[in-house]
């Protein structure tokens, strides 16, 4: 039965020991000198969070103005104005929070997170208090203008894709 087993100076040496393997491994690590990282930023230019929060009102405040159009009341109208509301605001919090300069890479991450928690906690709490800030809430013409604003954020990413 031992001599179906080959010994382990036969066996096949892994790609790794001859060279990278495409299909297994990921590209070695290389840190990039200036003059590259200032090519590829100006390849990848950063879109700025306060145009995505004025690109989201806007959107949302035309979703608004239909779905009052569409629904005669001023009710469905208020409804999707808090809609928008539920998404803007947690998002000038967090954009407000994430323009500050930091010192290190672990700070941003942990302000990232701090400020993203903080985001979606004021979303949920505006969306529990709804029913009592809105008399009358329209539930469907919230959640669409909720929905369409979050939405904003996709059409941004092909916004900076041009």
């Amino acid at each position: 039965m031992t001599d179906s087993i080959p010994s382990a100076a036969n066996w096949p040496r892994p790609q790794a020991a001859l060279g990278w393997d495409d299909e297994n491994e990921e590209p070695p690590v290389q840190a990039l000198s200036p003059a590259q990282a200032q090519a590829l930023k100006a390849r990848l230019p950063m879109l700025s969070p306060w145009r995505v929060l004025g690109l989201q009102l806007a959107v949302g405040l035309a979703v608004a103005a239909v779905i009052g159009a569409w629904a005669a009341s001023g009710v469905a109208f208020g409804s999707a104005v808090y809609g928008v509301a539920a998404v803007v605001l947690p998002n000038l919090l967090l954009a407000r929070g994430m323009t500050k300069r930091v010192n290190s890479a672990v700070s941003a991450a942990a302000g990232f997170m701090g400020w993203e928690f903080l985001k979606i906690g004021v979303s949920i709490a505006m969306l529990v208090l709804a029913p009592k800030v809105v008399p009358g809430l329209s539930w469907p013409a919230l959640l669409v203008a909720l929905a369409v604003c979050i939405k904003v954020n996709w059409l941004a990413l092909v916004w900076r894709g041009r």
